[in-house]
């Protein structure tokens, strides 16, 4: 579902307790390395860990993938709806999950089902919480929010991974992790110089209009990550006030660029694009540049995480190709 925010991102301040204090000083160090109690920096304030978690309850919706790339298996967690059916959790992280399933939650965080799950840590990165709920979770246990700065569901596949490894105590392991998606995109850019410069839109079709992702959305950051740009006039009515440029049907010729990724593999969205006779006479649609990638691509596309990244290239970038060149 698309959602309107008011934030910008800015920069995450992140700060692991007393790991950078003397020996003498630091508390003590858990088995995975980190070092304990640690704290964590969000736009709410600072929040305390004590120990290493185990029982964590992953509330933001892409929250699971840092925690089981980096490999404790949440209690309970929250998902995009395409996945709930399926455990929560897309391809790319399913095999990681140790133990019993995790809980999947939907709909808005019911306090009474949180805490009768026990946590040791709620993570709400990639979520929409605000202060009255931050603060009733807390009653719970820890809660870590977004970034100070960050919009609701728009926290950066980099900074994510950093917050939650912090959690975990896993710096180092969070760092490397990084490291290998960003090489993945680094790879997918000197095998294909023909995408640098290029425009490409991502647009999800809903309720008869046409939702581009901006920067601000793990999308958008997806496609830029590739080398590919916006096309002019998205980036002239981005305002910075949500993650998407609404356009309506008429303005579909908005979308006009070398390639237009749109999210349409099934249901009403693939209505709307089919009957659209406005969409069919854009220049990128008419002329075959179109690509509708299927479920899981745009699934890994939409969490843009450690995990999911370098699934998604593996199945997009071919699809790039043929429109772009090879």
């Amino acid at each position: 579902m698309i959602r309107k925010l008011l934030v910008l991102p800015a920069l995450l301040a992140l700060v692991v307790g007393c790991s950078s204090a003397p020996d003498d000083a630091a508390g003590p160090a858990d088995e995975s390395g980190g070092t304990f109690p640690a704290t964590v920096e969000h736009v709410f304030g600072t929040t305390e860990i004590p120990q290493r978690p185990t029982r964590v309850v992953a509330l933001g919706v892409t929250d699971a993938d840092p925690l089981l790339a980096l490999g404790v298996t949440p209690v309970a967690l929250a998902s995009y709806t395409f996945y709930e059916d399926t455990g929560g959790l897309g391809p790319w992280a399913r095999d990681l999950v140790q133990g019993e399933p995790p809980v999947v939650l939907t709909g808005e965080p019911n306090l009474e089902q949180i805490a009768g799950l026990a946590p040791d840590v709620i993570l709400a990165v990639s979520a929409g919480i605000e202060q009255q709920m931050y603060d009733q979770l807390s009653s719970i246990a820890p809660v870590v929010a977004r970034p100070a700065g960050t919009i609701a569901y728009g926290v950066p596949r980099d900074e994510h991974t950093r917050i939650v490894a912090a959690v975990l105590g896993e710096t180092d392991r969070g760092e490397e992790l990084i490291r290998q998606a960003d090489a993945a995109f680094s790879d997918a850019i000197a095998a294909n110089p023909q995408f640098e410069g290029r425009t490409a839109a991502t647009v999800l079709p809903f309720d008869g209009k046409y939702g581009a992702f901006t920067t601000a959305d793990n999308r958008g950051q997806f496609m830029i990550g590739l080398g590919l740009a916006q096309p002019p006039r998205i980036d002239e009515l981005d305002d910075g006030e949500s993650f998407y440029v609404e356009l309506s049907a008429e303005q579909a010729g908005l979308l006009d660029g070398d390639a237009l990724v749109m999210l349409a593999d099934g249901g009403a969205a693939a209505e709307q694009v089919a009957g659209d006779p406005v969409l069919a006479q854009v220049p990128v649609v008419a002329q075959g540049r179109m690509i509708v990638p299927d479920t899981d691509t745009r699934g890994a596309m939409t969490y843009n995480s450690v995990l999911s990244a370098p699934f998604a290239l593996d199945r997009l970038v071919p699809e790039l190709q043929a429109v772009l060149g090879s």
